[in-house]
């Protein structure tokens, strides 16, 4: 079932992503008055098409569904030696070079609109959301020696205010992209509720950051993770470890081993790490503090033992319902998606500088592992998805590389600075190296999927 679901959100995402950036290469062309012959779902052989309009263009379902084209009027390509002079004026490659880079950039364009709509849209309906509260910090740790202790509310990173735990990630992560260092507004654990929060600043440096950890959880790297609450059991199961070592629901755990726990997360990850192994807890039931002996049940999962004691112990962090009025939702939505593609041209330029790893491609096969399981969350986490590959698949298609919008763009801008046009000849040598440079990341894209697949 699973797997059904998964490839039926990413053929819907698929369709829905090349309908919208092909629809922007055809309605800019009409626009232009350049006539259209085919409008195609899908590459390949032609499955099924019905022709429209008073062009009579014909609309097409193609064999194999990994993108579509729009295929206009194009002496390059077609013998139009008997077409009247009024249908020769709407061939392509005769329009002035204005025309012809609108109707290519139309394509990528439509992509971030539709990134913008979904991201308003998301923000409009409201998200729920880890507030962006810092776990208890390691020592040695870079947050550590910048002065962070944990439990602090991070309000704002370099200037801009944040209300969500992704939206504190994304602006850090644009940061390390740009090679600044961290500026976090925090507000202290330890302000009272009758005392306005005071707020103070920290200065995190990325210089220790490595390719290696940004291609990783740099947060984590950094030593920020996402406050969890403290360890308190919840319902017990009966005849299990927890019972028979006398937990009680309410019960809150102080110590292992003499060893202080940080939260719930310190607790479950200790105890998957002990099967079988007696553990020495202090724990605290109403203002009583007792001992209590706990040995972890070993249970098989995958090819590891891991430790269970057949009790609840909550992990949900603190939660906040953000929302914005329609007029904040576009103009979030508008930043949001110009930041994603500052930060997706940097990683690109980061990638062919080697500052980071080709492994941060992706293809297919994590984009359909991710539409199923963004679908399969909910329909605000699926739209967010949709916005993310949409402005992804704009940006990809910016890339100057021919065969690419982002190629004919560049030949484009070469016509409008120099006055002429680019040779036949030099445009076949680039397309057949642009070919090459495209299947080389697909070949790369691939195997990364399968790594992170199977492995």
């Amino acid at each position: 079932m699973i797997i059904i679901q998964t490839a039926l959100a990413f053929l819907l995402a698929t369709c829905l992503l090349v309908v919208v950036h092909e629809l922007g290469h055809y309605l800019v062309a009409r626009l232009c008055d350049v006539k259209v012959l085919r409008f195609s779902l899908g590459v390949g052989k032609v499955l099924y098409s019905r022709r429209f309009g008073k062009d009579q263009t014909e609309w097409a379902i193609s064999l194999l569904p990994i993108g579509g084209y729009v295929m206009m009027l194009d002496a390059r390509d077609q013998d139009l030696s008997e077409l009247p002079p009024e249908e020769l004026k709407r061939e392509f490659h005769s329009q002035n070079v204005w025309k012809r880079f609108a109707i290519v950039l139309a394509g990528p364009a439509s992509n971030f609109l539709l990134g913008i709509m979904f991201m308003a849209g998301i923000y409009l309906h409201g998200i729920q959301e880890p507030a962006p509260k810092l776990r208890a910090v390691q020592e040695n740790t870079i947050v550590w020696q910048a002065g962070l202790r944990g439990g602090e509310l991070v309000t704002a990173v370099n200037g801009q205010p944040v209300r969500i735990w992704s939206e504190m990630r994304w602006k850090m992560l644009k940061s390390v992209i740009d090679g600044e260092p961290i500026r976090l507004d925090v507000q202290d654990a330890s302000a009272g509720s009758l005392t306005p929060a005071m707020t103070r600043s920290v200065t995190i440096p990325i210089d220790g950051l490595t390719v290696t950890d940004i291609d990783k959880n740099f947060s984590r790297v950094l030593g920020i993770e996402l406050a969890r609450p403290k360890a308190q059991i919840g319902p017990v199961a009966p005849d299990g470890a927890a019972m028979k070592a006398g937990l009680r629901e309410g019960d809150v755990v102080l110590a292992v081993n003499g060893q202080s726990m940080l939260d719930s997360l310190a607790f479950v990850e200790l105890v998957r790490a002990s099967p079988d192994k007696t553990l020495s807890l202090t724990i605290l039931r109403g203002q009583e503090r007792l001992e209590l002996p706990l040995t972890p049940v070993a249970y098989k999962e995958k090819d590891a033992q891991i430790g269970k004691i057949m009790a609840d112990v909550q992990l949900r962090p603190e939660m906040i319902f953000a929302q914005d009025s329609l007029p904040q939702a576009v103009v979030r939505g508008v930043s949001r998606t110009w930041e994603t593609i500052s930060v997706s041209f940097r990683m690109i330029g980061r990638m062919v500088l080697g500052e980071v790893s080709l492994k941060s491609i992706s293809g297919p096969l994590t984009i359909a592992d991710y539409a199923g399981q963004t679908a399969r969350i909910g329909l605000v986490s699926y739209l967010g998805f949709l916005a993310f590959i949409s402005i992804s698949i704009g940006v990809m298609n910016l890339l100057p590389i021919p065969v690419l919008d982002g190629g004919l763009l560049l030949y484009y801008s070469m016509e409008i600075l120099t006055g002429r046009t680019i040779s036949e000849r030099a445009g076949n040598i680039a397309q057949r190296i642009g070919l090459g440079l495209l299947m080389t990341m697909m070949v790369i894209a691939l195997i990364n999927d399968i790594v992170r697949l199977v492995f």
